[in-house]
């Protein structure tokens, strides 16, 4: 997870550019200080995964998770071109339809296929999750809504929860090369911080 939520912080990076490409977004000195430091610390993650036996390039699993962010990135981009357009409640009300269909079809094609390995055991982690997940979605949507909202710094500052992911890494499950991995997430951070200075 120490791996993963740095990779998964790079996402702002890409929608920045995005943003550039797509919004007319121009990026700035501070911006552009802050999109390679963010670069920085990605090639630097990959010399701290391979200490650990990852190949950040033959690793079909890094592969995923970097797919998943840039899928992400492009998810973002469209979410700011569809708010200008639909409320940001309507917005929601679709997207958790459309998340109980999708994960819907996959649960009945694993159990069809019994590779569903894990049996269905009740938590209160079930509903919590989903709770903290809707609100976080929603004060999301509702940002990026905002007519003077900018999809790059929105996305940069939910990205931040990498803190989180790597707070739990360290603590919870125990995981190796802290020392080195804290420094391409200050990288990260900082790169951040740059963002948001040149998105002022």
């Amino acid at each position: 997870i120490t791996i993963v939520g740095p990779i998964n912080a790079t996402r702002p990076v890409i929608v920045l550019l995005g943003a550039f490409l797509i919004f007319g977004e121009r990026l700035n000195l501070m911006q552009w200080i802050g999109v390679l430091l963010a670069l920085l610390s990605l090639f630097l993650l990959s010399r701290a995964g391979k200490k650990e036996g990852i190949d950040f390039v033959r690793d079909r699993w890094i592969l995923c998770v970097a797919a998943a962010a840039l899928l992400g990135a492009v998810s973002g981009l469209y979410d700011r071109h569809i708010l200008g357009q639909i409320e940001p409640l309507a917005v929601q009300s679709w997207f958790c339809v459309y998340q109980v269909v999708m994960m819907g079809v996959i649960v009945a094609v694993l159990s069809l296929t019994n590779r569903l390995t894990t049996p269905f055991r009740w938590s209160w982690a079930i509903p919590m999750i989903s709770i903290f997940l809707t609100a976080a979605d929603m004060a999301y949507f509702v940002a990026l809504s905002q007519p003077e909202a900018m999809v790059s710094v929105v996305s940069m500052v939910r990205r931040s929860s990498v803190v989180v992911s790597f707070a739990c890494g360290a603590l919870l499950f125990g995981e190796r090369n802290l020392r080195s991995k804290a420094i391409d997430l200050a990288f990260i951070l900082v790169g951040m911080i740059f963002l948001w200075l040149g998105s002022r």
